[in-house]
C-alpha cells in the first residue's frame, strides 16, 4: 500500500509542478521546495534517533554528488518539466533506470543479458515516440521537444548520480547519503534561486501554486523518499521499483483530466513501450541475479 501510495503521489506532481510554474517561476520554486523537503527529512532521521554524517574523507565525494544529484539533475527537471508536457516528463524520466543500467555496465558492475538489452532497446524506441508525438518543431515558441530534452537530461543526470553514489550507499545505507545530498543540494538551489525569488511577487501567488510547491517538497520528495526506502529494504530494489512504472500512467491521467493535456497516439504508443520495455528489462536483471 504504501509504494502504491508512492506511485500516485509521484504521478500527481508532475501536473500539480506544471500548473505551479506559470506564478512560481522555476528557480523560485525549487528554492522554496527545497528546504522543506530537507526538513521533512531530517525529521524522519530525527525521529529514529539517528542522525549519521560520513568520515571526513568522503566529504569531498558526498558534496559532488550533492551538486549533481540535486542542483544540476533539478536544473534539468524542473526546466524540463516547464517546457513540456508534464506527460512527457513523466514518461521520459522513467527511462532513468535503463541510462543507468547502461552506466552501470561501462563501470563493470552488471553484465546484463539478452532480455535485459532487449529491455533497453524496446524502452529507447518508447522514448523516441514520446518525442515525436509531441511533435518536433526546434525554436518555436510552444514547442516541446526542448523540454523533452531537458527530461532526458534529467534521466542520464540521475543515472550518474546513482552509480555514483553506489560505494557510499554500500557504506553507510540509503536513506544518509541521500539526506545528505539533499540537504547540500538545498543549500545551492537556496542560492541558485535566491535572486529569481526576491524578484517574484510571492503575495499575488495563488493558494494552487503555494499548495503545489509544499506538495513538491514535503510529499513528493520528503515522504515518498522515505517510502521508496522503506520498500527497498522490505521487498528490495527490484520489486520497490516496479511500483515507479505507475507513475507515468498516474501522471498521464491526472495531466489529461486536469490540464487537458490529451495523449497523442504515438505518445500513448511510447509510454506503453517504455513501460514494456521496463519491465522486461527489470525481469532479465533478476533472473541474472
Amino acid at each position: 500500500m504504501g509504494l502504491f501510495l508512492m506511485a500516485v503521489i509521484w504521478g500527481i506532481n508532475f501536473p500539480l509542478i506544471k500548473a505551479s510554474l506559470p506564478e512560481l517561476p522555476p528557480l523560485a520554486f525549487n528554492a522554496l521546495r527545497f528546504p522543506l523537503a530537507a526538513g521533512t527529512v531530517l525529521l524522519v532521521l530525527k525521529a529514529k534517533n539517528r542522525v549519521p554524517w560520513p568520515q571526513k574523507g568522503d566529504w569531498p565525494r558526498v558534496i559532488g554528488l550533492g551538486v549533481l544529484g540535486n542542483v544540476v539533475y533539478q536544473a534539468f527537471f524542473i526546466f524540463g518539466v516547464d517546457r513540456t508536457y508534464a506527460g512527457n516528463a513523466s514518461i521520459l524520466l522513467a527511462t532513468t533506470p535503463i541510462w543507468t543500467l547502461a552506466l552501470s555496465t561501462a563501470r563493470g558492475h552488471e553484465r546484463p543479458g539478452l532480455q535485459v538489452w532487449m529491455g533497453v532497446l524496446a524502452t529507447l524506441c518508447g522514448m523516441c515516440l514520446v518525442v515525436l508525438g509531441g511533435g518536433i518543431k526546434i525554436g518555436v515558441p510552444g514547442s516541446v521537444f526542448s523540454g523533452d530534452l531537458l527530461m532526458i537530461g534529467a534521466a542520464i543526470t540521475w543515472s550518474i548520480y546513482t552509480v555514483g553514489s553506489r560505494g557510499l550507499i554500500q557504506k553507510y545505507g540509503s536513506l544518509p547519503v541521500t539526506a545528505w545530498t539533499l540537504w547540500i543540494g538545498s543549500l545551492g538551489l537556496v542560492v541558485l534561486g535566491a535572486p529569481t525569488l526576491l524578484r517574484t511577487p510571492l503575495g499575488e501567488v495563488s493558494l494552487l501554486a503555494w499548495s503545489g510547491m509544499v506538495y513538491a517538497g514535503v510529499l513528493a520528495i520528503g515522504f515518498a523518499y522515505i517510502l521508496w526506502y522503506r520498500g527497498v529494504q522490505r521487498i528490495g530494489n527490484s520489486r520497490t521499483a516496479a511500483y515507479s512504472n505507475l507513475t507515468p500512467v498516474v501522471a498521464l491521467f491526472v495531466a489529461w483530466i486536469w490540464l487537458g493535456e490529451v495523449p497523442r497516439p504515438l505518445q500513448i504508443a511510447g509510454a506503453a513501450i517504455v513501460l514494456a520495455g521496463l519491465s522486461v528489462a527489470r525481469l532479465g536483471r533478476e533472473r541474472a541475479g
